[in-house]
Parts: structure tokens; sequence; C-alpha cells
């Protein structure tokens, strides 16, 4: 790195619920700029959860953030080279790293589901989330698998 590493821009708190996970989470939902729009299909999808919950004392946000933490994963691999060979070596991860993997892995899975509306598939792909299913777990399990398959190349982390 030649250059001074970039600031963190401060974010500022949704709206709604005044919380700064919800912020990160609707800028990654965002397209284009239309952040009044991610928010709509954020809360949206929040009332969604709402009507379709089983744990009914929790609230949506509550069964948001605890779908997002059985998302988050905690080591993922990373290639290095090591004389001419290129090695996939297990790493732990960074906490903000962490939860911007677990948030861009629901939003595209979100994405890639069949139901009519953006909220709806957010939603179940939430309410999945929560079940420890669906697609986003599932890559979580799969770079989980991965890390444990060439842990006997973690003697080559920097």
């Amino acid at each position: 790195m030649r250059k001074r590493q970039a600031k963190k821009h401060p974010l500022l708190p949704d709206p709604k619920f005044k919380d700064l996970l919800v912020t990160r989470f609707v800028n990654n939902l965002m397209m284009q700029g239309k952040k009044s729009l991610a928010y709509k299909i954020f809360y949206d999808s929040l009332d969604i959860i709402e009507e379709k919950k089983e744990d009914k004392e929790m609230t949506a946000l509550e069964v948001w953030k605890n779908a997002l933490s059985n998302v988050v994963p905690h080591v993922e691999v990373r290639s290095r080279r090591v004389g001419g060979a290129t090695f996939q070596i297990p790493t732990q991860i960074r906490p903000d790293r962490k939860i911007s993997l677990a948030m861009k892995w629901m939003i595209s899975f979100a994405r890639k589901r069949n139901e009519k509306s953006m909220a709806l598939r957010l939603a179940n792909e939430i309410l999945a989330a929560v079940k420890e299913e669906g697609g986003s777990v599932k890559k979580r399990i799969d770079t989980h698998k991965m890390a444990e398959a060439n842990k006997a190349f973690s003697h080559f982390r920097i």
C-alpha cells in the first residue's frame, strides 16, 4: 500500500429504528443510488416478517438481526501463492467484514429467489435464515467446510 488508508465514512442511523446496522444493510440493498426505494423494500419486508413469523414475542427487527447472526461466517479461505503453487489458506475474518459478507450473501440470495416482489423475497430469505436454511446459510456452511478441508495449509498464514 503506497497511499494512506481511506477513512471510514460515518453512517447516519435509519429513520425508523435509529439503527446503524439497518443503514448498512439498506446501503448494500440499494441500487443506482435509490436509497428511499431500498428503505421501502427493507421496511416492507419487515412488515411481511411481522405477519409470517412464528415467534410472536420477537419483533421483526430482532428476527432480522437473528437471521443475520445465523449467516455470519467465522473463517474464510484466501488464496496464497507459495513456491509456484496456489493454496487456499483458512483465515479468521475481521468483525466488520463478517457482517458485510453476511449482508451481501443475504441480499444476493434474496435477489435470486422466485417471489413476486423484492420485499417478499427478502422477507422469505430472512425467515429461512432464522430457521438455519436458505441459500445464505448454505453459503456460510460451504465456506466453513472449505476452510475445514484446507486446514492443513493454515501454517502458510501470514
